[in-house]
């Protein structure tokens, strides 16, 4: 059977097809009887606009390209679906493409948007190669959601409270007794603001000595790993606060392999409230840094940016949260005795 065309559909209507079109746009100036003639018409005929013809008349393409650094990391899974919702609302459809696949496609993948003339530009989370995003930054409206990088001009940032969220984890922690705590670091800028605000806090305890660092790669594997040479090292902490969930999982099977009981000998906090902390046989606890949320203030902004390219930047920051589960509580001995030790 042949494909209905707008032809089709004015002649099934009795109208013209410019009045079609108007009908389709939702343009306003249509009487009542005439635009649910073509609505009828357009249900009984099956038809479909053609996107690629719309899209030249409009000059857009009513799509939005989002790259994300690793697609295999469930802190995105909220923050696309907060994403996804608000552009959906207002009648865009996401792009996605993954920059871990191929470290070499990074600056191709922001290339290949613009070239595909998409309506806007939505970088999730750090970038291998934050530089990329410069060049396209000048050719179309374009947010960073979930990172603080990089800083361009006419770029929006939108992302959690990071040194906030690292206070509330570090603070938990103290305030269940703990003095030996260490922190497992992530790369890029977010990671750099939750370990300067976990050493802050710390500091500001009277604990700057008994805290330490151990570098990640925010992967379950290098939260394992950092975790052995944690528990190898001359002074075992009892506490360890993750740069993610994902580190954290690792950290918790680390535990594990040591012999080690959470949260008994060991305390465990994560970072995102992902879909893994809520799993029952792993029940972290966990700062909520808000991703669905952040999704969905950086579609808002983008609209915004998409209606008004020169508009200043803005940096927007979500309140995070802290969610208390089955990998916390005081320290082995209690608080009273490593105070005084």
């Amino acid at each position: 059977m042949r494909t209905p065309t707008i032809r089709d559909v004015a002649a099934r209507a009795g109208v013209s097809k410019s009045l079609v079109s108007l009908v389709l746009r939702g343009a306003d100036g249509v009487r009542p009887e005439k635009r649910q003639a073509v609505l009828a018409a357009v249900e009984e005929l099956g038809y479909r606009p053609n996107a690629a013809a719309r899209s030249l008349s409009e000059r857009r393409t009513r799509t939005v390209g989002v790259l994300l650094n690793d697609l295999r990391n469930p802190w995105f899974v909220d923050l696309l679906d907060g994403l996804n919702s608000r552009l959906y609302d207002n009648g865009l459809r996401m792009l996605l493409a993954d920059g871990h696949l191929n470290r070499r496609l990074g600056e191709d993948l922001a290339h290949t948007f613009t070239e595909l003339r998409v309506d806007g530009l939505i970088a999730v989370g750090t970038l291998q190669d934050p530089g990329v995003l410069r060049a396209a930054a000048g050719r179309v409206p374009t947010v960073v959601a979930g990172a603080r990088e990089p800083v361009l001009p006419a770029v929006d940032v939108v992302a959690g409270d990071d040194e906030e969220g690292a206070r509330l984890a570090t603070e938990h922690l103290i305030g269940l007794g703990h003095r030996h705590i260490a922190h497992i670091a992530g790369q890029g800028a977010v990671g750099e603001l939750r370990r300067r605000s976990f050493e802050a806090t710390m500091r500001a305890h009277g604990l700057a000595d008994t805290a330490r660092v151990a570098r990640g790669d925010l992967t379950e594997e290098g939260g394992y790993r950092a975790t052995v040479r944690l528990l190898n090292g001359p002074r075992r902490p009892t506490a360890v606060f993750a740069v993610n969930d994902m580190t954290c999982v690792g950290a918790l099977s680390a535990a594990e392999a040591s012999g080690l009981h959470v949260p008994r000998d060991l305390s465990l906090v994560g970072y995102d409230n992902t879909y893994l902390s809520q799993l029952r046989h792993l029940w972290l606890t966990t700062v909520d840094n808000a991703s669905h949320e952040v999704g969905r203030r950086a579609a808002q902004h983008l609209l915004a940016r998409i209606a008004e390219p020169d508009r200043p930047a803005q940096v927007d920051l979500t309140a995070p949260t802290l969610e208390v589960r089955g990998t916390t509580a005081p320290p082995p001995g209690g608080a009273e005795s490593l105070t005084r030790s």
